[in-house]
């Protein structure tokens, strides 16, 4: 399956990354590189990569949660692996498009990790199945529809308010591509959603 293959890549290159300080500079995302150099590479590559293990082991762990899911819905749409590989590769992209502008002229703004493809298919996964049960804190079990409302709000909050290396933009960008990606393929299911949503209400 490709989640697995993408897994295995993203181990790899994350742990030649963790002992090669340069290599994690040179393929992480960096919008002064890529706009004034035209280091376009790094669109890809920073979602490639990682900052230590346990953020590699957060974001593959949920990939392998969702990931497999969203790659068997892709294959039954008749998509096959280029549906879920769009899903994914522009969630990468997507997600880094709002920072690529704002901090096109920020020499030192780096950001690595796979949060944004992460949050694609977590999202994509809500659309199918908006009352499906995902884990708040790895414990509390709360409804897709829920968890994706309050993720986005505190995304946004965090993005404004946080001080922290954490790339909040990326995340809520990675969720919304997530949600029209689908749609974009497939209008239908949009009705699919609604018709799910509204009539556990």
């Amino acid at each position: 399956m490709i989640t697995y293959y993408i897994i295995g890549i993203t181990v790899i290159v994350s742990f030649l990354c963790f002992g090669q300080p340069g290599l994690l500079q040179k393929l992480s995302f960096n919008s002064y590189a890529i706009i004034h150099t035209k280091e376009w590479f790094r669109l890809l590559t920073h979602g490639f990569i990682h900052a230590d293990m346990a953020h590699l082991f957060v974001n593959m762990f949920t990939l392998w949660s969702f990931g497999v899911y969203m790659e068997r819905f892709f294959a039954a749409l008749g998509l096959g692996g280029w549906g879920y590989l769009g899903l994914y590769l522009g969630g990468v992209i997507f997600a880094s498009l709002y920072d690529l502008i704002k901090q096109r002229n920020n020499i030192s703004y780096h950001s690595v990790g796979a949060s944004g493809a992460i949050s694609a298919v977590l999202f994509a996964s809500i659309l199918l199945d908006p009352w499906g049960l995902i884990l708040l804190f790895a414990v509390i079990p709360v409804p897709g529809i829920v968890f994706g409302i309050l993720y986005l709000v505190y995304c946004q909050y965090m993005a404004v308010h946080s001080s922290s290396h954490i790339n909040h933009n990326a995340h809520f960008y990675g969720a919304v591509f997530g949600l029209v990606f689908p749609l974009l393929l497939r209008p239908s299911l949009f009705f699919g959603f609604t018709e799910k949503l509204f009539f556990f209400l």
